[in-house]
């Protein structure tokens, strides 16, 4: 591993996305590793895309009120300069989605994750299950739907859905931490989880219930050209799936690392998530998720994370710890990528 080690680092955190308090959690933990070892800044990008003053941030970071208009462009750009490496901590769209690693690219800091094409690739549902699919991965049965073919043709659209049988599940293409999914068990709730899915993105995901109970695996990615590759952790829920609230509630799912599968299943989940990484061309960190189905054998591929929440509650963290990397070891590795992808 490399020896060098960054100077000034910059958190980013916050962002315009319906994640940005899932970012702000995670940032706090973040923050104190890296106020151990580093000279660190951190700025917070408000929910109107503005990039905040360093007083501003403190205040945004431990929940106080620090709104400021206006577009992250012009002279917040200033605030940046002197950075070694930049740790993006942003979830969603104008934060993990190509946008800000664009920005950093041209702005030639170093950042930690992956650039500008895995970072969009990923965030863009439909996108990311064609590379995967023409890597051979298998994955549930799945539609694209628009917004413009929904509104234009309703009841087409219904039926092209209809045809994956019910329940399904509905969701925006590019959002995560399970925000604005749907099941839908019929016509009726089908129908209004459309119309919820297409008010917050224009390309929506119709997919297929693998099964009654699968089994919810995730394995964790660390690395850019040479992989460690985490072992295979199991999510377990008593809910109808892994929505919002049970991923950032404090004991509302129980993480089980190792999964509780056959070695020849987590032996093949982790091969598959280091196929997922190289085909989508991802660099630092990612986080892959699959269904297995017990009766018939099956993994499933379900999506890649390329910048994985590191909140109390977070999977990522806790695979690397289980795979004797602790949290502050982590970060440290993930700053060191940055600096070997410069």
């Amino acid at each position: 591993m490399p020896s060098e080690r960054p100077g000034r680092v910059i958190l980013l955190a916050g962002g315009e996305s319906e994640e940005h308090e899932v970012s702000l959690q995670g940032a706090q933990q973040v923050l104190a590793q890296l106020q151990e070892r580093y000279a660190v800044q951190t700025l917070v990008i408000s929910k109107q895309g503005a990039l905040l003053s360093p007083e501003a941030s403190q205040l945004a970071l431990g929940n106080g009120q620090a709104p400021l208009p206006g577009p992250l462009l012009g002279r917040e750009l200033e605030l940046l300069k002197g950075a070694e490496v930049v740790f993006p901590l942003l979830h969603g769209p104008l934060g993990e989605d190509g946008t800000v690693q664009g920005l950093l690219r041209l702005a030639h800091l170093p950042f930690v994750g992956s650039g500008v094409l895995a970072s969009a690739l990923c965030m863009d549902k439909a996108m990311s299950k064609q590379i995967l699919g023409a890597a051979g991965l298998e994955q549930v049965r799945w539609a694209l739907l628009t917004r413009g073919q929904f509104r234009s043709s309703p009841e087409a659209t219904l039926e092209q859905v209809q045809q994956l049988g019910f329940p399904v599940f509905i969701k925006p293409a590019n959002l995560g931490s399970s925000v604005g999914i749907t099941k839908a068990r019929d016509t009726g709730q089908l129908q209004l989880a459309l119309e919820q899915a297409f008010a917050l993105d224009r390309r929506v995901i119709a997919e297929a219930m693998a099964a009654e109970h699968p089994v919810e695996i995730e394995v964790g990615v660390l690395g850019n050209d040479e992989l460690l590759v985490s072992p295979a952790g199991e999510i377990r829920y008593p809910g109808d799936f892994y929505d919002y609230a049970t991923k950032y509630t404090e004991g509302a799912a129980e993480l089980v690392i190792p999964a509780e599968i056959p070695d020849a299943v987590a032996n093949l989940a982790r091969e598959q998530a280091a196929l997922a990484f190289s085909a989508l061309d991802c660099a630092g960190l990612a986080r892959v998720d699959f269904f297995y189905l017990p009766e018939s054998g099956r993994l499933l591929i379900n999506e890649v994370n390329t910048m994985p929440g590191f909140t109390p509650t977070s999977m990522y963290p806790k695979l690397f710890e289980a795979a004797g990397l602790s949290y502050g070891a982590l970060i440290d590795r993930l700053l060191q990528l940055a600096l070997e992808r410069r």
